[in-house]
């Protein structure tokens, strides 16, 4: 009987982390790619960006309404920030690369450089490009499915600099495609959430909520991640029977309890077990951390670092391992990671001013106005399916910005007289499809 809490977060190495360890970097240098040390670099701060982002996104409320269920793609976030870099400058850049873990020329010493010059730029793409080129699986070469597409998503007849089309274009493979957001905002909205549904076969949909949009939209950049991979070793669905899963020390449920012993890669200190799960041709894997008790879920949670992660990995040995996991599905909503980049320090890029994207049009007039990022995963006997997909919103500001006034939470309203002023009436909406008698 497991008494034991699985993390509600599945590190897939090397693919929602960005490539830990375990993607075999020796051969991610192709032809005329980045060299090691930037695919190192850019990896190395993609992982720790990740952690930084679990350690918020936990206690974000979509989170706790899940049940505290966790599931995100740190590389599909990563990119598509990368790609609205691109077009970034002076104090916006250097907080997107701070709060991002972007390498510079002084990164591997500890520091960031005092400009984010094009060049800088154009190198951490260049790093970007050959490392998403080396994840992508062709059909039967790796024995998994992996895909990533980016796109960039501009208002008609807008003029943004041509630089920043090329770099996106040829680095991400993001070229442009022109939609209307100021005269069919809620067709480019449809438009750009069939794109993702396509490239993420069908698992996120409605990545842009209605509203999510307005008729300011200038610029939406997206990537999609899709990976579906079968175990290296597979459960049999006969192992599979009902046990107990504690939610806490007083609550428990039912649930489908995977079962199998084998050898793998383990280890396990006081406070925790780490389990590394082969994918089928031993290019990914999952890395579960399993506190020992249900008691030490936020402590082991407080340690979880990329440091620690590369520690406990470093030391993990074969072993014959009696394994019990849960099968599990999950779609996480759309969360909006604007307040999160905020509270990390990029904040220059959410207001205008200060926001500096100059990069992209020549002129100070555009900044994020929202960042949404939506998940799915499916772990059952033969192996795992996941799929993300992320969109920075680019908005012009200035008079021309329209105000959203959407009444989908409880109001006040007040009946008066506009001649003297006087209240008639005086209510308040909690729940509109309730008649009170």
């Amino acid at each position: 009987m497991l008494r034991r809490r699985l993390i509600n977060i599945v590190i897939l190495a090397g693919l929602i982390a960005g490539g830990l360890l375990v993607v075999g970097l020796s051969s991610l240098i192709a032809e005329d790619a980045a060299s090691m040390t930037d695919v190192n670099a850019v990896v190395a701060g993609n992982t720790e960006f990740a952690f930084d982002l679990y350690a918020r996104l936990k206690e974000h409320p979509a989170v706790k309404e899940a049940d505290g269920n966790l599931f995100f793609s740190p590389y599909s976030i990563s990119t598509a920030l990368a790609m609205t870099y691109a077009g970034a400058r002076e104090d916006t850049a250097r907080q997107m690369a701070a709060v991002l873990k972007f390498p510079s020329d002084t990164f591997l010493s500890g520091g960031l450089s005092a400009t984010a010059s094009p060049w800088e730029q154009g190198r951490l793409a260049g790093a970007f490009a050959a490392l998403e080129k080396n994840l992508k699986a062709k059909p039967g070469e790796k024995g998994y499915e992996l895909n990533v597409a980016n796109a960039l998503w501009g208002q008609k007849v807008y003029a943004f600099l041509p630089p920043f089309l090329d770099l996106n274009r040829k680095s991400y493979g993001a070229g442009l495609k022109e939609v209307d957001f100021a005269g069919a905002t809620e067709q480019a909205r449809r438009t750009i959430n069939k794109w993702v549904e396509k490239e993420t076969k069908d698992k996120i949909k409605e990545l842009i909520r209605a509203g999510d949009l307005d008729p300011a939209a200038v610029l939406v950049l997206t990537n999609a991640i899709y990976f579906k991979g079968d175990w290296a070793s597979k459960f049999k669905e006969e192992n599979t029977k009902n046990a107990t899963f504690h939610l806490s020390e007083e609550k428990t449920v039912e649930t489908p309890m995977m079962c199998q012993k084998g050898s793998f890669d383990y280890v396990e200190d006081e406070d925790s077990q780490t389990l590394v799960l082969p994918y089928k041709g031993d290019e990914l894997s999952m890395v579960v951390v399993l506190p020992k008790e249900v008691s030490l879920l936020a402590s082991v949670e407080s340690k979880l670092c990329a440091g620690n992660l590369r520690f406990e990995l470093a030391l993990v040995r074969k072993r014959e391992v009696a394994v019990h996991l849960p099968k599990f599905k999950m779609t996480t909503a759309t969360v909006d990671l604007g307040d999160i980049l905020q509270s990390l320090g990029m904040k220059d890029a959410f207001s205008l001013p200060p926001a500096d994207f100059s990069g992209m049009t020549g002129k100070k007039e555009l900044f994020i106005s929202n960042v949404l990022h939506k998940a799915f995963v499916e772990v059952n006997e033969e192996g795992t399916e996941a799929a993300a997909a992320t969109a920075v919103v680019m908005a012009k500001g200035g008079p021309a910005m329209s105000p959203v006034f959407r009444a989908d939470h409880p109001f006040i309203f007040i009946i008066r007289d506009n001649r003297s002023g006087g209240i008639l009436f005086m209510g308040r909406v909690m729940n509109p499809v309730v008649e009170s008698n």
